[in-house]
């Protein structure tokens, strides 16, 4: 089993590649991860086309859901997008916060936080900004942020329970989160679980749905909700991959199930004096 310095090595190298594929391919494969379906189509994303502040060149295809369109972002806030990209959901955060708000993306590799500046120079934003950095350790002071949105990358952080610590901190009082990721019901297969391509690519580094809510109900979050829940349904040609016939029948057969969830929470205006909150 790899540690949490091999994993998130595992996933630079995974993502500073896929900074460099058009949106097409990503579309082909489990999140971003490589060519692995011949089923062209993104096993995970919905569809951000409808959504004002959509910008095409920002949309590598990486997400699991739409957390900004779930955000209440209003204007004037200041948002942190955690696990930025190429700015998708940044671009889309700014048209909800004016040009009076302020748009703060966080990623952990230098070739997306290149592409995503190089957006933001063409639309000409003077209020999106983009820093590179470990969500682990988010690169801002605390009580900044109004709002907090991320995009299908927790999973990919072996310590979860670090980035709700953090983004407990660098929330204001009254702030709140709406993030889309992958969870699970049951037990994903030893195959699928411990695969390095399978956990740059969303799924193996997800965690059960219960443990998952229990992690940010623990860092002092309060009216957790869940805003929307989605199968998610990885093609045969993919889990042949990793399963034998009969653990294939087993796993699509039994209880287990892979979601995307995005869960809106918040940090109480009286919070106390939690880590984060009164200093």
């Amino acid at each position: 089993m790899e540690n949490s310095d091999q994993l998130k090595e595992i996933v630079r190298q995974k993502y500073s590649a896929i900074a460099l594929q058009d949106k097409e391919t990503n579309q082909a494969s489990c999140c971003g991860a490589g060519g692995c379906s011949t089923e062209v189509y993104n096993i995970m994303t919905d569809d951000y086309g409808a959504i004002e502040g959509y910008n095409p060149d920002a949309d590598l295809g990486l997400g699991c859901g739409l957390p900004t369109q779930f955000a209440k972002i209003q204007k004037g806030n200041t948002v942190i997008d955690l696990g930025s990209g190429a700015g998708n959901d940044c671009f889309i955060a700014r048209k909800e916060t004016g040009e009076d708000g302020r748009v703060i993306g966080i990623d952990f590799t230098p070739a997306m936080i290149e592409k995503a500046e190089s957006n933001t120079r063409k639309l000409g934003y003077t209020n999106v900004e983009f820093r590179q950095g470990d969500i682990e350790k988010i690169p801002v002071s605390n009580n900044v942020a109004d709002v907090i949105v991320s995009n299908c990358v927790l999973n990919l952080v072996p310590n979860k329970d670090q980035v709700f610590k953090e983004m407990f901190r660098v929330l204001k009082p009254g702030g709140h989160f709406s993030i889309s990721d992958i969870v699970l019901v049951g037990n994903l297969p030893e195959a699928l679980r411990k695969d390095a391509e399978m956990y740059a690519g969303c799924v193996s580094g997800a965690i059960q749905k219960e443990v998952y809510l229990e992690l940010i109900n623990a860092n002092g979050f309060s009216n957790i909700t869940l805003q929307k829940e989605k199968p998610i349904n990885i093609p045969d040609d993919i889990l042949k991959n990793y399963l034998k016939e009969d653990e294939l029948n087993d796993f699509k057969n039994g209880n287990t199930g892979i979601f995307s969830i995005t869960v809106y929470a918040e940090k109480s205006k009286t919070c106390g004096c939690a880590p984060g909150c009164c200093n």
